[in-house]
């Protein structure tokens, strides 16, 4: 997996203070999306363990207290990403007690792959669907488009 940003201390990208995580490749290309140069698998940086350790770190640092973790992109459920997501997400879920953490896809939960689903069972929100220009409404919370779901799943 590659990674295009990675924020230690975010304020915008889910409720609270957290760490987020834009990694690269998206296969949906969504007109009008935000995060274009994320959309190539091979752009960006590669994710190594000594990021995921910073990760882990930073999840855990008592200096500034972050609620959780963000992933995006690009989609974090892209199929080659999938792997390396989950044995993150695995990592925050046992070495990272009280952390949500947040995933946005353009796949629709309805239409997950058994991999992806492995993800999700983890996580605590998923915000699916691909963005439609047409349906852009920034009144919306965590979400671009009006067909784009917030599901709270734990």
């Amino acid at each position: 997996m590659r990674y295009h940003n990675y924020y230690p201390v975010d304020i915008v990208n889910g409720p609270g203070t957290r760490c987020t995580l834009f990694v690269s490749g998206c296969v949906h290309e969504c007109p009008g999306c935000y995060n274009k140069s994320t959309w190539r698998l091979n752009s960006g940086q590669p994710f190594t363990d000594e990021m995921a350790d910073r990760i882990i770190d930073d999840l855990n640092d008592t200096r500034i207290k972050r609620q959780g973790i963000t992933l995006s992109g690009g989609d974090p459920l892209h199929p080659q990403n999938v792997s390396d997501i989950l044995a993150l997400v695995k990592r925050i879920r046992a070495e990272c007690a009280g952390k949500d953490i947040w995933v946005w896809t353009g796949y629709r939960l309805d239409e997950l792959s058994d991999a992806q689903k492995d993800v999700v069972d983890l996580i605590n929100v998923l915000v699916d669907g691909k963005f439609v220009q047409d349906l852009k409404d920034p009144a919306l919370i965590w979400r671009g488009s009006s067909n784009q779901v917030v599901h709270h799943l734990r």
